[in-house]
């Protein structure tokens, strides 16, 4: 994992416009991977009985998820400069979602599209290219700890 000065502090400057507002954000980026990919609510059973994406924008179960993805991620940001540290982070996350939650891999490259599409939307396409080195570096970390794993 290489990342310039430059580099990180770009990535850090676009994550913290999102990150301001983890738990809407984060329930934001949730509740549009529920709807335009039904099958990653699958996963969660206690959202299997939500449709409408009001009722999982109120609930309190999709928004402490929605900030837990974000807080995880901003770990990671902190850390986009020490390849230790940022993997220290995303290696347990990674076999936890791998072997204990058998989360198919696919939806973290969702996840991560979904986040570049908000950061377009609410801050322009100049954020999103900033962050994109950053979301392809954790799916592709991912991608690595699932084979791993035997994926």
């Amino acid at each position: 994992m290489s990342f310039s000065e430059a580099e990180v502090q770009s990535a850090r400057g676009a994550w913290e416009k999102i990150y301001v507002d983890a738990e809407d954000n984060g329930t934001a980026v949730l509740i549009r991977m529920f709807t335009e990919h039904p099958d990653t609510k699958s996963y969660f059973t206690h959202f299997k009985g939500m449709d409408s994406a009001e009722e999982m924008k109120q609930s309190d179960q999709v928004r402490g998820h929605g900030k837990r993805v974000f807080t995880a991620i901003n770990d990671m940001v902190q850390h986009l400069d020490n390849t230790e540290a940022f993997l220290g982070i995303l290696n347990p996350l990674g076999q936890k979602h791998a072997t204990q939650l058998k989360i198919d891999p696919k939806n973290f490259r969702i996840i991560c599209d979904i986040i570049l599409q908000l950061m377009e939307e609410k801050f322009g396409g100049d954020c999103k290219t900033s962050f994109e080195k950053v979301t392809n570096e954790i799916c592709t970390h991912l991608t690595n700890i699932y084979k791993e794993a035997g994926w």
